[in-house]
C-alpha cells in the first residue's frame, strides 16, 4: 500500500511538470481511492480521478475583487456495492455506478475573504461512463480481485449539473481560522445543498489566495499574503442535503426497465460528511491530501463509507 501511494505521489509531480508553459496558469490531478487508507476495503466511492486546469483572470486594481480564475476539469467516479464482485443481485447494497464529465469553473474571490465559485458539468452515468474497463484496468494492473456485477449497473443517460461554492472568513487568529464552508447543485445528476465550517491551524493564507479554494494562480504578485508559503491542517465537517443523486437513483428521466437488470437504490436525504486533512505548497508545487468520511448515503448500505484523495497542482509561468 505504501509502494501504491509513493507511485501515486510520483506520477502528479511527473504529468504536472510536463504540462507547464505560461504564466499564471496551473495544472493538476486529484486521486481518490479507499485503498489508501490502507483497511483493505473496495467499497462504495472506489475510486476517482481528476485533471484540473486554471488560468488567471485580469481583475482591476480599483475593486472588490483580489484574483479571478477561470478552470476546465475532467473527471470520473466509481461506485460499486461493498465489493466489486458480488455473487448476485441480493449482494447490490449500493448500486454499481460510474459517472464521468467534463465541466469548467469561475471562482470569484473577494478581497473580504468571500469566495463565490460557479460551476457547469456535462456528463454520463451508465456504461458509457466507462466505470466497469477502468477498475478492470486497475484491479488487473495491481493485482486485484476478479470482478463481478457490472452487469447490474445504472443504466445509460446524460447529466447537465449546475454548481456554486460560497466561502466566508468567520475568524482569524494568528496560527488558527475558522470560515463557512457551503455548496449547492442543480441538475439532472445531483441536486442538493451542504453548509459547515471549515478549521485551519497552522501556516495559511488569506481564501483569495490558498490550496483551500483552488486559488494560488494569478496574474499579480498577492505582496499582502500572510504567508510565502502554506502548510496547515484542516478539519471540515459537514450537513449534507441529498435531493437527487443520478449514481443511486439512475438517470432522472429514464423509465428503469423492470426487465432490465439495472439496479438502483433508495437515497438518504441526510449525509453528513468529515474531512481532515493537510494542505502544503513549496516552490510551484501544491499539495492536499485529505481522509474522507461519510455516514450512509443509500437505505440499504450496510456501512458507512471513507476514502483517501491525494491532489497534486504544478503553478507555471
Amino acid at each position: 500500500m505504501l509502494n501504491k501511494l509513493f507511485f501515486t505521489l510520483v506520477c502528479l509531480l511527473g504529468c504536472t511538470a510536463l504540462f507547464a508553459q505560461q504564466h499564471g496558469q496551473e495544472f493538476g490531478i486529484q486521486t481518490d481511492n479507499d485503498s489508501y487508507l490502507g483497511q483493505g476495503s473496495d467499497k462504495y466511492y472506489t475510486n476517482g480521478i481528476f485533471f484540473y486546469y486554471r488560468k488567471a483572470l485580469k481583475v482591476a486594481d480599483t475593486g472588490k475583487l483580489q484574483n479571478k480564475i477561470l478552470g476546465i476539469e475532467l473527471g470520473q467516479k466509481m461506485f460499486n456495492p461493498q465489493s466489486g464482485y458480488v455473487r448476485d443481485a441480493g449482494d447490490v447494497d449500493r448500486p454499481f455506478a460510474a459517472y464521468t464529465y467534463i465541466g469548467g469553473t469561475l471562482n470569484l474571490l473577494y478581497k473580504n475573504e468571500s469566495t463565490l465559485k460557479l460551476g457547469a458539468q456535462i456528463g454520463l452515468v451508465g456504461p458509457a461512463a466507462g466505470g466497469e474497463p477502468v477498475q478492470k484496468l486497475i484491479h488487473n494492473t495491481f493485482g486485484f480481485y476478479t470482478l463481478n456485477g457490472w452487469q447490474y449497473q445504472i443504466r445509460n443517460d446524460v447529466e447537465l449539473n449546475l454548481s456554486a461554492e460560497y466561502n466566508k472568513l468567520l475568524a482569524r487568529a494568528s496560527w488558527a481560522d475558522v470560515s463557512l464552508a457551503s455548496y449547492a447543485n442543480l441538475g439532472t445528476g445531483f441536486t442538493g445543498a451542504g453548509i459547515g465550517p471549515l478549521f485551519r491551524l497552522g501556516n495559511f493564507n488569506q481564501l483569495f489566495s490558498s490550496i483551500s479554494t483552488q486559488s494560488t494562480a494569478s496574474l499579480t504578485p498577492q505582496s499582502n499574503l500572510l504567508h510565502k508559503q502554506e502548510l496547515f491542517f484542516y478539519y471540515k465537517p459537514q450537513i449534507n442535503a441529498v435531493v437527487y443523486d443520478a449514481t443511486i437513483q439512475g438517470g432522472l428521466f429514464n423509465s428503469h426497465d423492470p426487465n432490465s437488470l439495472e439496479i438502483t437504490g433508495t437515497k438518504k436525504t441526510f449525509v453528513f460528511s468529515q474531512q481532515f486533512g493537510v494542505g502544503f505548497s513549496f516552490t510551484r508545487f501544491t499539495f492536499d491530501v485529505a481522509a474522507i468520511f461519510h455516514t450512509r448515503e443509500v437505505e440499504t448500505m450496510v456501512h458507512s463509507h471513507q476514502w483517501a484523495a491525494i491532489t497534486g497542482v504544478y503553478r507555471f509561468k
